[in-house]
């Protein structure tokens, strides 16, 4: 796959309901904020201080504090999307985290270009080794730099702050908002959409990931799409790298299909929707509110899955454990000097890359 882009290999979960259907769909661009910030968003400000109170937010400013790169103001905004891999409460059944908590079993940086008509996304491998700069540690104390670590595990020493640190440090971009949301909250949200129709090319079956789908037509519950974004033994390489493609064609699936399901024509299942959206969801403390959020989500309602392009950080195998990715520096900082010049993400940056070269494309699986 030498491109994940709109009109690349991952189309095929788009479907071809053509442009004026894509341009309902919901704008966001990664799984674990698509429903949770846009469809918490337009329609709901009659129900505002009802769902306020289920909002979470973090205050990344101050836990920050100054010493970030500069705010550029070119028109653009940058988000950290993550998906926690929290075992704790009710996600207890989807295995054991370790002793050390939860990760970041998914992240995307989300870059939305100036005009809020087009937006990139760059999936950051949760396996990639990276320099992980000093954090505030959640319990208390401060975990000193350290080198060769595991992208994910900065979630787990400092949370979303030390996340947000990591990324601007590897990026030198930025973020301005934070999202997160978890196994549970994902799950729900499927749910209360009533599912997400995809047809299987060939039996994706992953006993770690409780997935077990014949070929053929599905409309999958909630527990059957976490499972579905989560499985990496029974795809491709069975890596990060092809749980990856597999996700951003989900995303895309998804995306085309919330334009159909007439919520607003049902103002019971839109509240339903908005109550489990704001639960599930956390996120940075300038968009812990619902009309925060609604303002957030009107500022992008031109762009549809077609406007959007989707790739994978360039990466290769590491020489000395071939189970964890470095960047690939050269290609790494074109992706990263693009979005920080709000420009188009050029397709010789993920050429060659491990995560375009990760085995059978698992996108070619649904569609």
């Amino acid at each position: 796959m030498a491109d994940d882009r709109t009109s690349g290999r991952n189309d095929s979960a788009a479907g071809d309901g053509g442009a004026g259907r894509r341009r309902r769909a919901l704008r966001i661009v990664a799984w674990t904020a698509a429903a949770a910030v846009l469809l918490g968003g337009a329609g709901l400000g009659y129900v505002w201080s009802r769902l306020d109170g289920n909002l979470q937010g973090v205050d990344i400013d101050a836990a920050l504090g100054t010493h970030r790169p500069e705010n550029v103001d070119n028109g653009s905004t940058d988000i950290l999307v993550l998906g926690s891999d929290s075992r704790t409460g009710a996600n207890k059944k989807y295995g054991s985290a370790g002793q050390d908590g939860a990760r970041s079993d998914t992240a995307m940086v989300v870059h939305v270009h100036e005009g809020r008509r087009e937006a990139s996304v760059v999936s950051i491998p949760r396996d990639t080794l990276v320099h992980r700069p000093s954090c505030e540690r959640t319990e208390g104390g401060t975990a000193p730099a350290a080198d060769r670590v595991m992208f994910n595990e900065a979630y787990q020493i400092g949370g979303p702050a030390c996340a947000v640190k990591t990324v601007e440090e590897m990026s030198g971009i930025r973020m301005d908002h934070y999202l997160e949301v978890d196994f549970t909250g994902f799950k729900k949200l499927v749910d209360e959409l009533g599912g997400v129709e995809i047809t299987t090319r060939e039996p994706i079956k992953d006993e770690r990931s409780r997935l077990d789908l014949p070929p053929g037509t599905h409309v999958l519950d909630g527990e059957q799409s976490l499972g579905l974004v989560r499985t990496r033994h029974a795809v491709g390489n069975g890596s990060d790298l092809g749980r990856i493609h597999l996700q951003q064609a989900f995303v895309r699936a998804l995306l085309d299909q919330v334009g159909e399901i007439g919520l607003f024509s049902d103002p019971g299942k839109l509240y339903k929707l908005a109550d489990t959206a704001t639960q599930a969801v956390t996120t940075d403390s300038e968009l812990a509110g619902v009309k925060k959020l609604l303002d957030f989500s009107r500022s992008m309602r031109e762009i549809g899955s077609g406007d959007l392009t989707m790739v994978t950080l360039p990466v290769e195998y590491d020489t000395v454990d071939r189970n964890r990715v470095v960047p690939r520096e050269k290609q790494a900082r074109e992706v990263w000097d693009a979005l920080h010049e709000d420009k188009a993400i050029p397709g010789s940056a993920t050429e060659d890359s491990a995560g375009d070269l990760a085995g059978d494309d698992p996108a070619r699986l649904i569609g």
